[in-house]
């Protein structure tokens, strides 16, 4: 997580406003009562995405990684409203690039356990099938297109599907840690975490078997859903 002071960080406000209008988060990724973000529970058990993902992959993930992103996320709120009641004002950019980071790593966790699902396999139908061959040719060419861009993420991050309102359109982006290479505004469906602590306790340094065996077990019910959302 030392890797948030290597690049100017963006995205937080794009990604939280695409999954906030997408109705995502509603298992943590609003406030508590206390005012303090939590850590959503899973959709299933640590166990239900195997052989795909183990579950010791899956626990430590959830309960340790992403765990840590609230945890910062909440320290760095606080820690803003502690400067401005201080006339601080000088901590204000490094915070704001903390508050980028783990805010930005939260909502793409909260999105990529959602992401996935437990049992058979399914295949896009419908507007999203129709929209992916619009856009990428056929739903195998987006396929390729999406897994390659997984696995050539250089270092830390993501590939993210999206819907991008302006164009009407979706892409592929292929973000560094949690918040570098957002288009603004885009609306996130569908991520694929490819930090090393996602996959390398089950496939060691071979990310390409990991993103392979992520795009198996892709909820793509769930990606419908959030593409009709965005398009309304």
């Amino acid at each position: 997580m030392a890797e948030m002071n290597r690049r100017e960080l963006l995205g937080l406000g794009a990604l939280a406003a695409g999954l906030g209008a997408l109705g995502l988060g509603q298992a943590g990724e609003a406030p508590a009562a206390s005012g303090e973000y939590e850590l959503p529970k899973l959709p299933y058990g640590y166990d239900a995405l195997a052989p795909a993902i183990e579950e010791k992959v899956l626990r430590l993930h959830h309960a340790k990684h992403h765990a840590a992103y609230v945890k910062g996320l909440n320290a760095t709120l606080a820690a803003l409203a502690k400067a401005r009641e201080a006339g601080d004002l000088a901590s204000i950019s490094g915070l704001s690039r903390a508050l980028a980071f783990h805010g930005s790593g939260h909502v793409l966790h909260d999105l990529y356990w959602r992401s996935m699902r437990p049992g058979a396999a399914t295949q896009p139908e419908g507007a999203l099938k129709a929209a992916l061959e619009r856009d990428f040719g056929s739903v195998e060419k987006f396929a390729a297109h999406f897994a390659a861009a997984a696995k050539a993420v250089e270092g830390s991050g993501w590939a993210i599907l999206v819907h991008e309102p302006i164009g009407k359109r979706l892409l592929v982006l292929q973000v560094l840690n949690h918040q570098n290479l957002t288009v603004w505004g885009a609306a996130p469906l569908m991520v694929c975490d490819v930090w090393e602590h996602a996959y390398y306790l089950q496939y060691a340094n071979d990310r390409a078997a990991y993103v392979d065996a992520f795009c198996k077990i892709i909820d793509w019910p769930g990606v419908a859903k959030r593409y009709e959302a965005a398009t309304k």
